[in-house]
């Protein structure tokens, strides 16, 4: 993106209406907990609790410190730029066009791949309720009715989010009461309050650890979405403890859940289904009756993940196709009667049930953790570049915040991201150069503004 195109970007962005800022601090930290769920770190516990060898919670916390660095430098990115709420904007006014593009890319393979991942894990838990029906047909039933409902036009309220937070808010802490109860009865006060969990010599490996980490920084895919809000908050301010608060809560809630997990199962080598070990921790303490309400929440949870995962890549493919970056007459047709981009919509529905055919949940994540640690250690990139290095009128540079944090921050996605396996690093640095090779031809060597991919719906 050039100057010129920045200052055409900001003129046209100011003869369209505003939105009144009239969001305060609670809204968007209220906001941010729903587009990340509490739920989060049960989807990651029986795996994350394998690769680390019984030390779930210590991933758990390790991406938190990751995320909260890099939650200070989305904040105040989106305090620089309070119209513009992505990674993709924040990188290419804070550090060059091209590299805007790049992190465009590499947050479009996230858009593509958490829909694939709803529907893998969302079908896990459905074949959990019901054993007796083929993976098969659980799977087209999930991406079945989440296109269904995408097609029809139906969008997630801010109503239904209540209520599902409400929901979600009501089985957790029912789980971790009842964790507190069964523990006490079984083992008094050292089984409640151990650090076993955090520590364990006998099976502690720091390159196991490492590894598990990268996985379960899963756990905080979402949290920059307070960032999209910028323009509506009351104190553009807001946005930076937001994001901060959103992963510590994260971080610090989801870690009592899995510490509790922990305790209550120890043996991570027995779990019957590692994917949806944490079920089997519900019904171990609270019965049939939280079994069955953990898999209602987890279904409904990524139902909803894949809802807005699923029109958010397909309303990136269409403006994409509106720009010409992609062949217009298929991916930007709109619906005449929903208006909503049914091709995109059928095409993504169709691609996330095929993968969850053959792709495994945890190269799904993984491959989701590529592309969004890699975007975020950019975003420090840009922050750092920008309040430390760049010269600013009447600002006094200030080491800590400035350049260590977003520092540190960077060092530790980038951290995660080369701790991944092999192959999903493999299908993350193919899809970069694919990008880096069409931003070649499109600009003729790199030598007019790069194409512009509008996140602004996704």
């Amino acid at each position: 993106m050039t100057e010129s195109s920045v200052g055409v970007e900001s003129s046209s962005k100011a003869a369209v209406p505003r939105l009144r800022r009239v969001l305060s601090l609670w809204d968007l930290i209220f906001y941010g907990i729903v587009a990340v769920t509490p739920s989060a770190p049960v989807t990651v516990f029986g795996l994350a609790s394998v690769l680390s060898y019984g030390h779930c919670v210590d991933t758990i916390l390790i991406a938190m410190i990751a995320m909260a660095l890099t939650a200070i430098s989305y904040g105040r990115m989106a305090i620089l730029y309070p119209a513009a709420g992505s990674a993709y904007t924040f990188v290419g006014r804070g550090l060059h066009p091209h590299a805007g593009f790049m992190t465009g890319w590499s947050m479009l393979l996230c858009y593509l791949f958490i829909p694939l991942f709803c529907v893998i894990y969302g079908t896990l838990v459905l074949q959990r309720l019901f054993p007796q029906v083929p993976y098969v047909l659980s799977a087209v039933a999930f991406a079945g009715t989440m296109t269904f409902l995408n097609l029809r036009g139906i969008r997630t309220t801010a109503w239904t989010n209540r209520i599902l937070l409400a929901f979600m808010g009501i089985v957790l802490v029912s789980y971790d009461v009842l964790a507190v109860r069964y523990l006490l009865i079984n083992q008094g006060w050292g089984g409640v309050f151990s650090l076993e969990p955090f520590y364990n010599p006998k099976t502690f490996d720091f390159g196991a650890l490492s590894g598990a980490t990268a996985f379960a920084a899963l756990t905080y895919i979402g949290v920059d979405s307070v960032a999209t809000l910028a323009e509506d908050v009351k104190k553009p301010a807001h946005v930076l403890w937001a994001t901060v608060l959103v992963c510590l809560f994260t971080g610090f809630f989801g870690g009592s859940l899995v510490y509790l997990g922990q305790r209550v199962w120890p043996d991570y080598q027995t779990y019957s289904n590692v994917e949806t070990a944490f079920m089997d921790v519900t019904g171990v303490v609270g019965g049939t009756p939280l079994f069955q309400a953990m898999a209602l929440l987890l279904v409904l949870a990524n139902l909803g993940s894949g809802l807005t995962g699923q029109v958010g890549s397909a309303r990136l493919l269409f403006g994409m196709g509106r720009d010409n970056v992609l062949p217009r007459r298929v991916f930007a047709y709109l619906h005449p009667k929903r208006n909503t981009p049914t091709y995109n919509i059928w095409l993504m529905g169709i691609l996330a049930f095929i993968g969850s055919l053959f792709l495994k949940f945890e190269f799904a994540g993984e491959v989701i953790n590529f592309g969004a640690f890699l975007t975020f250690a950019t975003v420090n990139v840009a922050a750092l570049r920008q309040f430390y290095l760049t010269p600013q009128v009447g600002r006094n540079r200030k080491l800590v915040i400035d350049a260590v944090a977003p520092a540190i921050g960077c060092l530790f996605c980038l951290w995660i991201v080369w701790n991944l396996p092999p192959v999903a690093k493999i299908a993350g640095v193919g899809w970069l150069l694919a990008g880096f090779t069409y931003d070649a031809i499109q600009t003729r060597g790199f030598r007019t503004r790069p194409v512009m991919i509008d996140f602004t719906d996704a």
